[in-house]
């Protein structure tokens, strides 16, 4: 029996797929190869290559994926190597995930997206677990999660670090709710050693206080910075010096800087002093601004630090033949965040209201879709109010 499968696997099925392709046809694979192949329909377009690696796949992986109704096809196309191991864990992981609380559906989602989870072995599962319960408030919450970011939760396992890393930001004051977010969404930060993050919150906090920030607030501030970009934790912070040195350069106040932080986020350790100068040589130039006017730009629309020229000028050109004067654009600099498409595509539609854009304070232009699809409907209502109260008496001379 043995010697049959063989010469099965080893010569009748490829000969089969060979026929297939130069017919040209589809065809079902039959149940005694279903142990390879699965119940599913194949094209012609599998190589000898292709073959040779459903042969060398787990098939007890494969039949127990199979059994969870999850999408084998989309694993091999992503990550077919998961298919080759030969030790998995696919039952365990599937309970475990089903212990948790997620149903048949949760469970494929997850597995499809990472199907490195099945490798992990349960003793790894359980402590990864154990180590999120510390920051998760419930089963039910930790299930969300790793359907979010299931590499997050099955790949990145540093647990000692981890564990010491959370301890630590507990300590500064981070709540479980930003701790939890972070985990999820960067854990890359959670593998770095505890001395790299202490030293790097650490000089933060210098800088902060050095800029007129008070020790009270550090916390309050950090926690936004953290959860606007938690990756300010893997770079210099000699970055950031550099960069708040040449801001200062340009005669901010240190509440104008601290404001600049708060606005600029995540961005301020990735400007480029290069970048910076050129993009303020530009927009001095074009509005004809002094030093004060330069500032208060700026403290309006800090994009002019981190976008350069021709995404600047694209912009301003775009605005300008859609209407809009330099004095325009100069009182409202933030119209300047948005892309040329988007620019295009919200005049075009105040000017189908029959309004020029010369006449609107570019305000109308900003925010998200939802902010502008609010401020076009005013306009659109004020365009359809009657000129005159049709239930008041007219004033006619007798």
């Amino acid at each position: 029996m043995t010697a049959f499968k063989t010469t099965m696997l080893t010569s009748v099925i490829p000969r089969l797929l060979k026929l297939q392709r130069q017919s040209a046809t589809k065809y079902i694979v039959p149940l005694s190869y279903s142990f390879i192949f699965g119940t599913r329909q194949y094209s012609s377009t599998y190589s000898d290559t292709d073959v040779e690696q459903f042969i060398n796949e787990n098939k007890r992986t494969v039949d127990s994926l199979y059994k969870l109704s999850i999408n084998i096809k989309k694993i091999r196309q992503l990550k077919r190597w998961v298919l080759l191991k030969d030790v998995a864990f696919v039952e365990e992981t599937a309970d475990f995930l089903k212990g948790l609380g997620a149903n048949e559906i949760t469970v494929a989602n997850i597995l499809e997206q990472c199907p490195e989870a099945f490798l992990q072995d349960p003793a790894v599962i359980d402590t990864q677990r154990h180590l999120w319960s510390l920051i998760c408030s419930s089963d039910e919450e930790l299930v969300k999660i790793i359907e979010k970011f299931p590499e997050s939760f099955f790949v990145h396992k540093c647990p000692d670090i981890q564990k010491a890393n959370i301890t630590y930001l507990k300590e500064l004051g981070l709540n479980k709710k930003i701790i939890c977010r972070l985990l999820a969404s960067s854990p890359q930060i959670f593998c770095n050693s505890v001395e790299g993050n202490k030293e790097i919150i650490s000089a933060l906090e210098d800088i902060y206080l050095t800029i007129g920030g008070s020790k009270a607030n550090f916390k309050t501030w950090l926690m936004k910075l953290l959860s606007q970009d938690p990756f300010v934790l893997l770079k210099p912070s000699s970055a950031l010096k550099t960069n708040l040195n040449f801001i200062q350069s340009l005669g901010f106040d240190d509440t104008e800087v601290l404001k600049l932080l708060s606005k600029l986020k995540g961005f301020i350790f990735d400007l480029n002093c290069t970048t910076m100068e050129n993009s303020i040589l530009f927009t001095r130039t074009v509005f004809k601004c002094s030093d004060d006017d330069l500032r208060q730009m700026i403290l309006k629309f800090p994009g002019v630090l981190y976008y350069s020229v021709p995404v600047l000028k694209d912009r301003l050109t775009c605005l300008v033949r859609g209407g809009a004067s330099l004095d325009q654009v100069k009182q409202s600099p933030n119209v300047l965040e948005l892309t040329t498409q988007i620019i295009e595509y919200r005049i075009k539609k105040i000017k189908l209201l029959g309004h020029e854009i010369r006449n609107q304070h570019l305000d109308i232009l900003n925010g998200t879709k939802k902010d502008f699809e609010v401020s076009y409907g005013r306009l659109q209502v004020k365009k359809e109010r009657p000129l005159f109260n049709p239930v008041a008496p007219l004033q006619v001379d007798e």
